[in-house]
C-alpha cells in the first residue's frame, strides 16, 4: 500500500485554514460594523448633547438678561414710587366695593387720566420764566396799542381839522375863481354868462367840477356841448380866472389861439393886454397866428439857413411901433 500524496493533504489543510480565516474575517467584519454603528450612535448622542448644552447655555444667558432687566425695571419702578409717593407713602384705604365691575371702572378711569396726561405733553420746566416773558410782551404790546390809538386819534383830529380848513379854503378860492371866471367870460365873449359848479357830492373835497356857459344868443350848456372855438375861449377864461387868484411873474401860452378865428383872436389879445395891465405879468405866447404876432411887443423866430443849424431872430415891435405910433401894450 502506497502512502498518500502530500499535495492533497496540504491542499486540504490550506482549505481548512482558509475557511478558518474567512470565518475569523467574517467575525472581525461583524465586530467592525457593530463598532462603527456604535460609534455613529455615540456621535449622534454627542451632537445631541452638545446642542442641548448650547440651548441650556443660551437659556442661562437669557435668564440672566431677564433677571438683569427685571432688576433694572424694579429699580425704575422703585424710583418712580419713591418720587411720586415719597419715602413713607401713606396708601389710601381700599375701596369698599372690590367687585370686578368696580375694578374695571377704576381701570378705565386710570386709562382716561393717563391719556389726558399724555395729551398734555411733557412738563415745561421753563413755563414760569416764559410766562413772565409773555406777560412783559403783552404789557409792551398794550402800551404800544395805547400809543397807536392815541396817535390815530390825534391824526384823525388833524385830518378832520385839515379837511375843514381845506373845505373852507377851497370854497373861498372856488367862489373867487367863479367870480373872475364870470367876469372874464363876459369880457371874452362880449356878453353872455357862465359859472362854475361842484357836482357829484356835497363835500367840496370829493365833488367834481362842471363848467356851464351861455355865449350870447345861445342856451346855457355844459362845456362839452360848445363848439371848438367856444370851448377854447371858455377854457382861456377859466385859466385866466385861476391865474388872477395867484398871478405869477411870467406865463407861457403854447398855441392857445390855434382853434380861434380872427374875431376871437382879437378878443383873446385884448384880454391878454388887460391881464398885463392888471397883474403885471409878462406873457410869452407861442403862436403861428399873424394877428397875435401883430399885437405882441417883441417877436422871436427860429430859422434854419443851413441844414441842422438853427438861428434865433428877434424883432422889437415896440421900438418899431414907437417910430410910427405910440406903444399899444406891454406884453412880451
Amino acid at each position: 500500500m502506497t502512502p498518500p500524496s502530500p499535495i492533497p493533504t496540504r491542499r486540504a489543510e490550506a482549505l481548512d485554514a482558509l475557511e478558518a480565516a474567512e470565518a475569523t474575517h467574517r467575525r472581525a467584519a461583524e465586530a467592525l460594523a457593530a463598532a462603527v454603528a456604535h460609534q455613529d450612535k455615540a456621535d449622534r448622542a454627542a451632537r445631541t448633547a452638545e446642542a442641548t448644552l448650547a440651548r441650556a447655555r443660551e437659556n442661562v444667558v437669557r435668564a440672566e438678561g431677564n433677571a438683569e432687566q427685571a432688576g433694572h425695571a424694579w429699580g425704575v419702578v422703585a424710583e418712580r414710587i419713591l418720587e411720586r409717593l415719597g419715602a413713607n407713602p401713606a396708601l389710601p384705604d381700599p375701596p369698599a366695593d372690590l367687585s370686578a365691575e368696580a375694578e374695571d371702572k377704576a381701570r378705565r378711569r386710570l386709562d382716561r387720566l393717563l391719556k389726558e396726561r399724555e395729551e398734555m405733553g411733557p412738563v415745561n420746566l421753563r413755563a414760569d420764566i416764559e410766562a413772565d416773558e409773555v406777560e412783559k410782551q403783552i404789557a409792551t404790546i398794550v402800551a404800544e396799542r395805547e400809543e397807536l390809538s392815541s396817535a390815530i386819534a390825534k391824526l384823525r383830529g388833524s385830518i378832520g381839522h385839515l379837511n375843514r380848513e381845506g373845505r373852507e379854503r377851497l370854497s373861498d378860492v372856488f367862489q373867487t375863481v367863479d367870480r373872475h371866471f364870470q367876469a372874464l367870460f363876459t369880457r371874452m365873449f362880449g356878453g353872455g354868462r357862465a359859472h362854475l359848479a361842484l357836482v357829484g357830492s356835497d363835500d367840496p373835497l370829493e365833488a367834481g367840477l362842471e363848467i356851464y356857459a351861455q355865449p350870447p344868443g345861445k342856451k346855457l350848456a355844459t362845456l362839452s356841448l360848445l363848439s371848438g372855438g367856444e370851448q377854447a375861449l371858455t377854457a382861456l377864461s377859466l385859466i385866466f380866472a385861476v391865474f388872477r387868484c395867484n398871478p405869477a411873474p411870467i406865463c407861457v401860452l403854447d398855441e392857445v389861439d390855434a382853434p380861434l378865428d380872427d374875431a376871437n383872436v382879437e378878443r383873446f389879445c385884448t384880454l391878454l393886454e388887460d391881464m398885463v395891465r392888471e397883474t403885471g405879468t409878462r406873457f410869452m405866447v407861442v403862436t403861428h397866428h399873424h394877428l397875435t404876432m401883430a399885437r405882441m411887443d417883441r417877436l422871436y423866430g427860429v430859422t434854419m439857413q443851413e441844414r441842422g443849424v438853427s438861428r434865433l431872430l428877434s424883432v422889437d415891435l415896440r421900438t418899431a411901433g414907437e417910430m410910427v405910433d405910440p406903444p399899444r401894450m406891454a406884453a412880451e
